[in-house]
């Protein structure tokens, strides 16, 4: 069975254009719609696949929704066991997207597993359906049709792979000398079972070119011999060790409320690769520590880069966000070993 998680909407122009939608993906399929946050506390969720749907109001606000994410963030268990995907329905060209990868932080935190692309999303205009409209040979609403029916698809279908002693490939951009992120990356990795193998790749030092865009038919041709027109450690290095890993790790600071520009590189350049060989069985995990504040944005920007857009899955808490400022201040969080331990067991798992 099927849940659908729906915030009730008072938008009427959204809500039939997504019941519409829903209606016909959901044919044939035994579906549980709940809507109010009230709904969603008196059930035990976990273990579910879940669809959450979303419609926004003009000014881009859905207060039901709201609701529903102070319940996941308040029982940060409630979701254990659940994989999901989301379909977010705009009234506008904004919103969509940063309503959507807030939801999946904020489930994801509650024990939500998710699939990678697992969103869906439609402007007002539905315009950001227009390239794949034309590769479809359809107009933008049989696309929105067509990638929500893909979507749960997807969803129904999938299952965690198990793997017994996975490939770890840890990425940074950091120094050893200074870095509380590293340290709290040894401190997991000192974990791990020593069956497990595990790669690290440094980004610093000048090494790291961002992708300027080439265009898609010379992105195809590099990415298929396995490189990419500005080469350098992401060809050498990179790529293969992308291609063989089970499990990702990023370690990245907050740096001013962003991923470091090594880091966005890295996640530029993968479009090479990604074109040519799939992300999908893949786990993407994240290490975020601030110095102040904020590391919930760093958080949401990889879900966006790595989930929604490179295809990776997202275990369920996913990411490890703390906050520690003077160098080594990361060793005085309280009950850190057994945070430590605890993630090094999901990536060992």
């Amino acid at each position: 069975m099927l849940t659908v998680i729906k915030p009730f909407c008072n938008e009427f122009h959204r809500e039939n254009r997504m019941d519409q939608i829903l209606s016909n993906a959901l044919a044939g399929i035994e579906t549980e719609y709940l809507l109010t946050a009230k709904e969603i506390e008196a059930c035990d969720l976990r273990g579910r696949k879940i669809l959450f749907a979303v419609c926004l109001s003009e000014a881009g606000i859905n207060l039901e929704y709201y609701r529903i994410l102070e319940y996941f963030r308040r029982e940060s268990g409630c979701l254990t066991g659940c994989c999901g995907a989301v379909i977010v329905d705009g009234s506008g060209e904004l919103f969509t997207k940063s309503l959507a990868r807030r939801l999946v932080f904020s489930a994801n935190a509650a024990g939500c597993a998710f699939i990678g692309r697992p969103l869906v999303e439609a402007t007002g205009s539905l315009y950001n359906f227009k390239t794949m409209s034309k590769v479809l040979e359809t107009d933008l609403l049989d696309t929105y049709q067509r990638l929500t029916e893909r979507l749960i698809k997807r969803l129904l279908d999938f299952e965690m792979l198990k793997i017994r002693h996975p490939k770890v490939l840890a990425v940074h951009a950091s120094s050893r000398k200074t870095s509380n992120s590293l340290l709290l990356w040894e401190k997991i990795k000192n974990q791990l079972d020593a069956s497990i193998e595990v790669t690290e790749i440094s980004l610093r030092n000048g090494q790291m070119l961002d992708c300027r865009g080439c265009k898609y038919e010379e992105c195809m041709h590099f990415g298929e011999r396995g490189g990419c027109f500005y080469g350098g450690i992401m060809v050498e290095q990179v790529y293969p060790a992308i291609i063989e890993c089970d499990c990702l790790v990023m370690i990245c600071p907050n740096y001013n409320d962003a991923v470091s520009a090594n880091i966005t590189a890295f996640i530029n350049r993968l479009t090479a690769v990604f074109r040519t060989h799939d992300f999908s069985k893949k786990k993407i995990f994240a290490l975020v520590v601030s110095g102040y504040s904020g590391g919930d944005i760093v958080a949401e920007q990889i879900i966006s880069a790595m989930n929604f857009n490179k295809n990776f899955i997202l275990p369920a808490k996913f990411a490890m966000v703390e906050t520690a400022n003077d160098p080594g201040s990361i060793l005085e969080v309280e009950g850190l070993d057994e945070k430590a331990g605890a993630f090094a067991r999901k990536i060992r798992a």
